[in-house]
């Protein structure tokens, strides 16, 4: 949470902040910082707040200040600060400590105070246990520690001395961590230590977000901390080859009127919902969806996608759709996941609850495996497309730091300026003024509005110190890719001092000269 949050709704205390944005995250899949209407009373619902029709719009209209259909985050912190002390805010807070598959658990850390109770998901914690056994189980540095049993906590203790950490970020991103720094033999405390922040700087460096998680939360089995970490370690692997380099079929998403570019500009989480939408055309089924939560409750999408996307000795059919109990049909639904070597991280509970996160990387993963994306026969030009290393370093970088949303694709997400402004707020806090952002944009006049963001990202950076003579807003905005290179540069230089940073800032500054 940035610290002008912070400041702004103090009522809260930051583990229920937490819980709130966990909550708002779940409904916010695409992770744009805002929902729809009807996402709305699908967040109360998963509060356990089952609302009216009347009452959610009535609350759309409060909530919707400048009505421009959707509701941002800050805009539902206002008013469910304005309600703390009513019966739906209440509610609320009750909920998101009681739902199903939520475990409270008391914690004493430095950065909570004694007493505080932090949330974590018992359905998260089988799903990842679960891929971990799945995964790491050939690796012989890992027999020892597998199986976790999901029916326990084991999953805290055996992921405390790091290793299992260490073999994770591997899995998604290989060759991150040289196998032969990891502490495998008599372990004591300073060798786990060392495994674990070995850990926690290789997940830095591949883009997670490890704010507030330190060696010791690991090391104590801090549930909500660890089920995080590993959240963000999966996600990343399971969207890793979700783009162009990696599948070049992803072309076949195109819709009337969109070039490459286009494709550049959508999430992992957009992939993925139009991947299901194209193999559901090619099905000639009618039925849409447009998130991962409410709309595949019914097992319907599902088992349509699966018997599109399988080869047909696989024996894969749409017997579950003659089922009318949910979650017999989802279950039936899953043994023709499994048929595809495809059953991982949700249970028919899961499905049928609408279980986003865990939804989103049950179809990621059949992504991985099946995609089912042929070439077309005139291949589009995608050279000079694919991320260079050094885009990558700065794009991990800023997700580092725990900007919002995700970056996915540095010079399109950069391009209202919101992200840079954020970045800068890390790097020097207090730096941005935020009464001169523009956060939302509408159809007409949003171009201007971002304009003036990059403007003043510009200006921001001047005042900073940065080198940035000859750029101006309009590059960040054209999304000018050695321009935009050249205001992140010396972000990232800021963080990174010193003389083991020199060498690499000597080599971006000549290569970047030898590119003008």
């Amino acid at each position: 949470m940035s610290s002008d949050l912070s400041n702004r709704f103090s009522v809260f205390q930051p583990d229920m902040m937490d819980d709130i944005r966990q909550s708002f995250n779940e409904i916010d899949l695409d992770g744009s910082g805002s929902i729809s209407t009807s996402e709305l009373g699908a967040l109360f619902r998963a509060v356990g707040e089952d609302l009216p029709g009347y009452k959610i719009r009535e609350l759309t209209a409060e909530l919707d200040k400048d009505k421009n259909g959707t509701i941002e985050y800050e805009e539902f912190l206002a008013m469910y600060a304005e309600m703390k002390s009513s019966h739906i805010a209440h509610s609320f807070k009750k909920a998101v400590a009681t739902k199903q598959g939520i475990v409270k658990k008391g914690g004493m850390s430095g950065v909570s105070v004694e007493g505080t109770t932090h949330s974590y998901s018992e359905e998260e914690k089988t799903a990842f246990a679960d891929w971990i056994n799945s995964n790491l189980a050939d690796d012989e540095d890992c027999k020892p520690y597998l199986d976790i049993d999901v029916n326990s906590d084991e999953l805290w203790t055996k992921l405390q001395d790091g290793i299992l950490l260490c073999k994770m970020i591997n899995l998604s991103c290989p060759d991150t961590i040289d196998e032969r720094a990891i502490n495998k033999a008599k372990l004591n405390h300073y060798k786990i230590t060392e495994n674990l922040n070995l850990a926690l700087n290789s997940a830095s460096a591949i883009g997670c977000n490890i704010v507030n998680i330190g060696a010791d939360d690991l090391k104590e089995g801090k549930p909500h901390l660890v089920l995080g970490l590993l959240w963000q370690i999966i996600r990343i692997g399971l969207f890793a080859q979700i783009d162009l380099q990696h599948n070049p079929g992803l072309v076949q998403l195109l819709q009337e009127g969109e070039d490459m570019e286009d494709l550049l500009k959508l999430s992992p989480e957009e992939l993925l919902l139009r991947w299901v939408n194209y193999h559901l055309e090619k099905a000639g089924h009618p039925k849409r969806i447009s998130n991962f939560g409410a709309d595949i409750k019914d097992s319907e999408a599902y088992t349509y996608l699966l018997n599109q996307i399988a080869p047909p000795d696989r024996g894969v059919d749409l017997g579950p759709m003659n089922e009318n109990d949910l979650e017999e049909r989802a279950e039936l639904m899953l043994q023709n996941a499994d048929k595809l070597d495809c059953r991982a991280f949700v249970t028919p509970k899961d499905v049928v609850r609408g279980n986003s996160k865990l939804n989103t990387a049950f179809v990621a993963n059949l992504f991985n495996t099946w995609p089912a994306l042929d070439l077309p026969e005139e291949m589009p030009d995608i050279e000079g497309l694919e991320e260079t290393r050094e885009e990558k370093t700065f794009r991990n970088w800023m997700n580092s730091l725990g900007v919002s949303p995700y970056v996915n694709h540095l010079y399109n997400d950069l391009m209202d300026g919101l992200i840079l402004f954020q970045t800068y707020d890390k790097v020097k806090q207090g730096v941005v003024d935020w009464g001169r952002v523009n956060k939302k944009f509408k159809a007409l006049g949003g171009n201007m509005k971002k304009m003036e963001n990059c403007n003043y990202a510009i200006e921001l950076g001047k005042s900073m110190k940065f080198s940035l003579v000859g750029i101006g807003g309009k590059d960040i905005f054209d999304g000018n890719e050695t321009l935009t290179l050249a205001v992140v540069w010396p972000a990232d230089a800021c963080v990174h001092t010193g003389p083991a940073a020199e060498p690499e800032r000597i080599r971006r500054t000549n290569q970047r000269q030898g590119d003008s």
